[in-house]
């Protein structure tokens, strides 16, 4: 479906035909009818898929009809980490350029001369805050945001926030909030925990759930199938002819991302580390210095594997399988963009293999596994024991969530 189709205003189309958008994905065909006819939505589509557009754009629709109030906040859109709220609000720039809706993007950081400006931001009331919760809970506590006139309250990777800790946040700011208001939370996975925040702070949402996609054909994907001691030999093996560059090595932890990024600096290997116990300025800097080729290798939380926008990724190696399907597929797509070609490594380790057995079973393919250097020692059988978690969780079907939703299924589009 082309944009042009949808109900959306010329002004909105403009910014689109300007931007070279002309075709709707999936997700933006679903989802945008609904937001237009104001009901509550809970969308279940991975990162990638174009969900920002998805509910950005009926939002300036509507905002640019005029009948919401001027020097108010009129939107709050919840991101997870400032990485993924720069994002939306480069696309908010752009997606409003032919209207008068103002934004403001809120986060973290300890740039004091930021703060004033978003302060002053929010004080003014701009149409749109792109915040994530604990920066927006910090103005909110200084007692200057006026939040009563929000018509749109948006979450977006709403399983992540929740992953991340910030429940208590996001029902802390909902009380700010007037009842009548349209609620949107788009999340990758729809577990438990999400049902219940659905549940509590949407009325009536229509849910529109895509299946997860999986990688792209361009990603040659291997594993090894090793011990945990052999891990930090198959890594030295992998960089002793060729040095490393653009690689990200994801691990499932703090703990081990700093242990895994130690033994890499003994190697000698150029290396940078990743995850949430870093300022916020620590880890802009090891980003930048990541992108311009200053640090070769990225050793990380699955804090980079969603929205963090680099196009040449060369390698990356899951050195612990992920804790679902989902979470596989946001990492190994860090790689293969842009027209790029890219490699996807897995370490299994014994205790992993039922978990990699269910990601091949999504895949619906068996990933060709390396033989572990000789040097090495012997390596474990790959004998993933028997499970149903796999079918129960990243199957086709899935199955209903609970709550009062009327589902729109997508899977048959």
């Amino acid at each position: 479906m082309k944009f042009s189709e949808l109900n959306l205003d010329e002004s909105v189309l403009q910014a689109l035909d300007a931007m070279n958008f002309v075709e709707c994905t999936p997700v933006q065909e679903h989802t945008i009818p609904v937001i237009l006819e104001g009901h509550d939505l809970i969308g279940v589509a991975q990162t990638g898929t174009g969900k920002t557009a998805a509910y950005l754009l009926p939002i300036l629709n509507q905002l640019n009809k005029g009948t919401y109030p001027a020097d108010a906040i009129n939107c709050i859109v919840m991101a997870p980490t400032r990485e993924l709220a720069q994002q939306i609000d480069q696309q908010m720039e752009g997606f409003s350029y032919f209207m008068p809706a103002s934004s403001v993007a809120v986060y973290g950081g300890n740039d004091g001369i930021r703060f004033e400006q978003e302060k002053r931001g929010l004080t003014l009331g701009a149409d749109v805050v792109i915040a994530t919760p604990g920066r927006l809970i910090s103005h909110l506590s200084l007692g200057y945001v006026d939040l009563s006139k929000v018509s749109f309250f948006i979450l977006d990777e709403a399983d992540r926030m929740l992953d991340m800790g910030f429940y208590d946040d996001i029902m802390q700011i909902v009380k700010f909030l007037p009842q009548k208001r349209q609620t949107i939370m788009f999340s990758a996975t729809m577990p438990t925990k999400i049902q219940q925040l659905a549940q509590t702070i949407l009325h009536e949402p229509v849910e529109v759930k895509l299946a997860v996609s999986k990688p792209a054909d361009k990603i040659i994907q291997t594993a090894y199938v090793c011990y945990e001691n052999q891990k930090l030999g198959i890594i030295q093996s992998l960089f002793q002819d060729q040095a490393p560059e653009r690689v990200i090595v994801f691990a499932s932890s703090k703990l081990k991302v700093k242990e895994v990024t130690q033994a890499f600096m003994r190697m000698k290997l150029n290396v940078g580390e990743m995850h949430s116990d870093l300022e916020q300025a620590q880890r802009d800097q090891i980003m930048r210095e990541f992108k311009s080729g200053r640090i070769h290798i990225l050793v990380a939380t699955d804090i980079v594997s969603r929205g963090i926008d680099i196009d040449d990724i060369r390698l990356v190696i899951n050195y612990d399988v992920p804790h679902d399907c989902e979470d596989y597929v946001h990492r190994i797509g860090r790689t293969a963009r842009a027209n790029h070609d890219g490699c996807a490594i897995t370490f299994v380790s014994e205790k992993d293999q039922t978990s990699f057995k269910a990601i091949e079973d999504f895949l619906e393919k068996r990933i060709y596994k390396i033989p572990v250097p000789e040097e090495l020692g012997e390596a474990p059988e790959y004998a993933p024991k028997v499970s149903s978690r796999g079918k129960k969780r990243y199957g086709a079907k899935g199955k209903k969530s609970g709550g009062n939703f009327r589902r729109k299924d997508t899977r048959k589009s």
